[in-house]
């Protein structure tokens, strides 16, 4: 099978490598996908440069661990009525050497979800740790309630997108921030109902203007270190920050902004979920694929062999919408 794929860490065009590897086969309980659309996500970029969690720990990687295609085989376990079946795939990558941007990956087939008629692969491949990591992020410990206020920092990213729009969904009242007047439409047209621009304007007096001096009931926190240090004077009374993200491994928590606000903090990771939840959030992305309530924007599409080039918009972070690698 074509593949890409790295040996060391590094730069992209450095290390990235387009070459032919033995095609895999599908053990017990998984399936072999031909991959039509490959997704490129922040930490897969991260991963690549060995500053994301257990980078390195494979000789030979490749990358990406979200992705969508047709399956091809099935391995013991796995009904031969899978084979056929349009798929989008999640956690390719999690805890294995061989992700997505290849021809065929074989996977569990619990990671291969039935992709509905009306998206294609290059929406497919869009979903994965974007699309969940918005649904956690909104419903973990006990979700928002209509009415809610609710903070999405970096509201025109690819996890951004889908929070605001799953936010607006349940009735909360959005507020999104971006860095360009471009992700500020982009925020907007996914029903924030409102924008600040957190390079041209003062956030937390933005926040306070439009919560009416209340703050928000909940924070999408996409870079905590980066903003810990306002972010207990935006959060009401038991309000919650909940953590995806953060530009440094290290941010200083203040204990007595927090107490006194009675603020809670809730850190996940899409990739390490348990298997109850992860079935609540399958299931309600199904649905609302099925009944096609959530916009997907493609930035941009490259072909495998110009995975360098789709790897550096990522890393570069200007682009608005998912970046895809196209396989076929």
């Amino acid at each position: 099978m074509r593949a890409a794929f790295y040996d060391r860490l590094g730069p992209a065009r450095e290390v990235l490598q387009l070459g032919a590897l033995p095609d895999p086969a599908p053990g017990p309980g998984e399936v072999l996908v031909r991959v039509a659309a490959s997704g490129v996500n922040p930490s897969d970029v991260k991963m690549r440069l060995g500053t994301g969690s257990a980078a390195n720990e494979y000789p030979r990687i490749i990358p990406h661990s979200d992705g969508a295609g047709t399956i091809i085989a099935v391995g013991e376990g796995v009904a031969q009525s899978r084979i056929g079946k349009r798929v989008w795939l999640w956690n390719a990558r999690w805890q294995r050497a061989f992700g997505t941007a290849a021809e065929l990956v074989a996977l569990p087939d619990s990671q291969a979800v039935a992709l509905p008629d009306n998206a294609d692969f290059a929406t497919g491949a869009c979903l994965g740790i974007p699309v969940l990591t918005a649904w956690q992020a909104i419903e973990t410990d006990g979700g928002i309630a209509a009415g809610d206020w609710v903070l999405v920092q970096g509201g025109a990213g690819a996890v951004g997108h889908y929070a605001v729009q799953m936010a607006k969904l349940k009735g909360a009242r959005v507020i999104a921030t971006v860095s360009s007047p471009e992700k500020a439409a982009h925020a907007k047209a996914a029903g924030a109902d409102c924008v600040i621009d957190r390079k041209a304007e003062d956030v937390v007096a933005a926040v306070l203007q439009a919560t009416g001096g209340r703050g928000v009931a909940r924070v999408i926190e996409v870079d905590l270190a980066g903003n810990i240090g306002w972010l207990p004077r935006v959060v009401a009374d038991y309000g919650l920050v909940v953590v995806y993200g953060s530009s440094r491994r290290e941010a200083e928590v203040s204990f007595s902004a927090s107490i006194i606000g009675n603020i809670g903090y809730r850190f996940f990771i899409v990739y390490n979920q348990p298997l109850s939840l992860r079935q609540r959030a399958l299931a309600a992305v199904d649905a609302l694929l099925a009944e096609d309530l959530l916009t997907h924007t493609i930035a941009a599409a490259f072909p495998l062999a110009e995975i360098a080039a789709a790897h550096e918009t990522v890393e570069a972070g200007r682009q608005i919408g998912n970046i895809v690698v196209m396989i076929d």
